[in-house]
């Protein structure tokens, strides 16, 4: 182990000038090697090397503040960075937003499947998703600046159809986190809350003569691991160093149930207060259906896992989360990303095949913008750096999509007391406008797949024709006129069939939902 052990000082100055560095791990500190991201930035700090890197990630990695890759803001350090989200990421996206250096936001399934292509040698990824959206080099590309200019997404044509391809790119140092590692460097994951990409990134690490650098937690003796728990053997792995204070996620040290060593009684969480977000997450759950294999996006959609526990469905339901939970209850707010009680845990990369493929059945994502076309922007406005994370892949080939949100935004508060909402002040900003930002989603493209498409707020429902949005629900005590049209750039349909939205989204007790005929 003498050979391969290090200290996390000696793993930073391995990382040259211009190299390209691929940090593993996802969103708030799951499977996140922050020893490296802590030292990295110190070091830089006080010896200004080393410079000029393109850094890599799959997902966005920080905690919305100080965390993560925002630790990475320093000017001269980075040269380009490239991800699916730097909304977590504050103090980079703050550089992205000036100009200050190249970026590139990409869906953070194709980022995952990259992973594996360049350990393949292939040449790049080939995948439908994207197109028509802002990823296309039609729109955008996925260049997040006027300083990013190089195209690095291709428009091919193939077996008669259009393909987007992402070429493959340089790993020159691959950072990525495990448990435990043994003398050889075989690496086990036995207290993470997710596998994500590690195993691909080493391999594309090794296969691209790059190296590989691992942080665990506990260090044991050659021949000690059970060989049907190493996840990554240790000739993909070249250094590693120990954290023994590693956490799982930036605000939880250490669940057995998010590493699935132990199963939580359902029933023990406390009901989550009803407010709107609660409402939301209450209506996109009467549109899923006993059986279904679902996803759950960030925001109001991770709330769904948690009103399905409380109703006692959560069971008759496979709810997945993209980092690889397939089944059991996704968690929300900051440990957003893992779960609990859940029946396999994936490598990400497999959990995008997944995806890509059509193999749910329904998906509830979130929205910030919605068009008169049934467009829909997660991923950028207002004046913060964002970026889609997984929304590109999951909502391109799912048969039934919700989009949820406030139906405004900017200091909205709506009273939910007697049963009924009320808005006691209206947002500042609307959310329903007549051409989206950028487009997260196709709307028109999606019509022509076939899929389900609802749009879902606390005051009313949604759905996408041929002619754009129809409105099918409103809630009791709201005008349509004054409540509903009011605030929207557009008129939309009103359906023949408009009905109230269920009386019991807006009351504190149990729906009584048991995913049966009753419901």
């Amino acid at each position: 182990m003498s050979a391969k052990l290090l200290t996390v000082a000696r793993a930073v100055a391995l990382v040259p000038d211009g190299a390209a560095l691929w940090i593993g791990g996802s969103g708030a500190g799951h499977g996140v090697p922050q020893a490296f991201i802590d030292e990295l930035a110190a070091t830089f700090t006080r010896t200004a090397a080393p410079r000029d890197l393109t850094t890599v990630r799959v997902v966005g990695i920080g905690d919305f503040a100080q965390h993560g890759l925002s630790q990475l803001a320093l000017p001269g350090l980075t040269r380009r960075t490239i991800g699916s989200n730097i909304g977590n990421e504050p103090g980079l996206g703050a550089m992205v937003a000036e100009g200050a250096i190249e970026a590139y936001s990409f869906p953070q399934g194709v980022l995952s499947a990259l992973c594996r292509d360049i350990a393949a040698g292939r040449p790049g990824h080939l995948t439908h998703v994207g197109l028509g959206t802002y990823v296309d080099p039609r729109q955008t590309g996925g260049r997040q600046n006027a300083r990013t200019t190089e195209d690095l997404v291709q428009i091919v044509e193939l077996a008669g159809r259009e393909w987007l391809f992402y070429p493959a790119l340089p790993v020159d140092v691959a950072v990525i986190r495990a448990s435990t590692a043994d003398e050889d460097g075989n690496l086990t994951f036995e207290h993470e809350p997710i596998l994500g990409d590690s195993l691909a990134l080493a391999m594309a690490a090794h296969n691209s003569g790059g190296v590989v650098i691992a942080q665990v937690a506990h260090l044991t003796t050659r021949g000690s691991l059970p060989p049907n728990q190493v996840r990554i053997p240790g000739a993909l792995v070249d250094h590693v160093y120990v954290d023994a204070e590693q956490r799982q996620t930036y605000r939880t040290g250490y669940s057995p149930y998010f590493s699935g060593e132990l199963r939580r009684p359902y029933g023990t969480a406390a009901p989550t207060p009803l407010d709107v977000r609660k409402v939301i997450a209450r209506r996109a759950l009467l549109e899923f259906r006993r059986g279904d294999i679902c996803n759950l996006g960030f925001g109001i959609s991770q709330q769904i896992g948690a009103v399905a526990a409380e109703e006692g469905v959560a069971e008759r339901l496979t709810l997945t989360v993209e980092q690889g939970i397939f089944g059991g209850v996704p968690a929300h707010g900051p440990d957003g990303g893992a779960g609990v009680n859940y029946q396999a845990r994936l490598e990400q990369p497999s959990m995008f095949d997944f995806y890509d493929g059509g193999g749910l059945d329904v998906a509830s994502l979130s929205f910030a913008q919605v068009d008169r076309h049934g467009n829909v922007n997660v991923h950028a406005f207002d004046d913060r750096m964002r970026g889609p994370g997984g929304f590109v892949n999951i909502s391109a080939r799912t048969g039934r999509l919700c989009f949820v949100g406030t139906f405004t935004t900017g200091g909205l508060r709506v009273e939910l007391s007697g049963g009924l909402p009320r808005v006691e002040r209206e947002g500042a900003r609307r959310k329903f406008v007549d051409d989206v930002g950028e487009i997260s989603f196709n709307g028109p493209m999606a019509l022509g797949k076939g899929q389900s498409v609802r749009y879902i707020t606390e005051r009313a429902v949604f759905a996408l024709t041929a002619d754009g949005l129809e409105l099918i629900e409103v809630a009791d005590g709201m005008d349509v006129a004054t409540d509903v049209f009011a605030h929207m750039d557009f008129r939309p349909k009103v359906s023949e069939r408009l009905r109230p939205m269920d009386a019991r989204l807006f009351r504190a007790a149990r729906m009584g939902l048991t995913f049966g005929e009753e419901d």
